[in-house]
């Protein structure tokens, strides 16, 4: 697992029982390590491991300067909702062809300035009044197209807007605080088993107002069918962060409300835990 901690000394890093400070090094060397195995991460962290592990500290968002890119509609659910959204516009049909056409459907989330971490708040858009939070597993990549780490990622969208006309998709998906990731990376030993859970559950006042569950066998795309199409026509000079969909979406009678807890949990990853401004 790979852990970004905020000291007072600087970002600091760990590795499993290794602990190393940034300082002139940064996410972006260890996602690009050579050969883009995890035994090389591990073997970069372990030449620098020069100070104790932190502890009782914050933990930032396990991103450097990497853009993130979601996937769309790559569960069945998620198609049932897009459907359901669009219908007053006519474009459910879009979101019924890409679900099953061999192109994927991809668009830039977030710059990484825009990604928010573990414990901070996400927004809420001021002109939408219906918001989602997204569950995700979120791909971590490197330069070459290959598939690190994973990591837990919240996509959060405004229905309305969104479902008011698909050319919105970029103004739903897409603005500050409407990205997070964390709590770390777990990094790519193996794929994940089809078997992986993930869930959601959304507190408010301290209650639970919504909560699903699914796994990835739900997911219709391999995560390597989605890097390759990422990556057909761009290049990502320290590669990217690629959101692969979610599968839990609350029905059309929720909203986000100033105050909730968003709690997205995958697997052995962990929990994301983040509440909305």
């Amino acid at each position: 697992m790979i852990t970004l901690y905020r000291t007072r000394s600087g970002p600091v890093v760990t590795i499993d029982d290794l602990s190393y400070a940034l300082y002139d090094h940064s996410i972006d060397e260890l996602i690009n390590a050579e050969n883009g195995t995890a035994s090389a991460v591990r073997a970069l962290v372990s030449e620098r491991a020069t100070i104790e592990a932190p502890r009782d500290t914050d933990l930032l968002a396990p991103i450097g300067t990497q853009e993130v890119w979601a996937a769309g509609v790559t569960y069945y659910r998620s198609r049932d909702a897009r459907m359901e959204e669009s219908k007053d516009s006519g474009g459910q049909d879009f979101y019924s062809r890409v679900y099953s056409a061999d192109r994927p459907e991809l668009f830039m989330k977030a710059s990484a300035f825009r990604v928010v971490g573990p414990g901070a708040t996400v927004r809420l858009r001021a002109d939408s009044k219906w918001n989602v939070p997204e569950p995700e597993l979120a791909l971590v990549i490197n330069c070459h197209g290959q598939i690190v780490g994973y990591t837990v990622g919240n996509d959060m969208s405004s229905r309305d807007i969104e479902g008011e006309n698909p050319l919105y998709l970029p103004q739903a998906k897409v603005y500050d605080g409407s990205c997070a990731i964390g709590p770390r990376i777990q990094l790519a030993d193996e794929p994940l088993s089809a078997d992986t859970p993930i869930q959601l559950n959304i507190l408010r006042q301290g209650i639970t107002a919504f909560a699903g569950n699914t796994d990835l066998n739900q997911l219709k795309r391999t995560p390597t069918e989605l890097v390759s199409w990422l990556y057909r026509e761009t290049s990502f000079p320290t590669g990217a962060i690629l959101f692969t969909g979610t599968g839990i979406i609350p029905g059309s009678d929720f909203t986000l409300q100033s105050e909730d807890e968003i709690r997205i949990s995958i697997g052995d990853i962990g929990t994301l835990v983040n509440t909305v401004a």
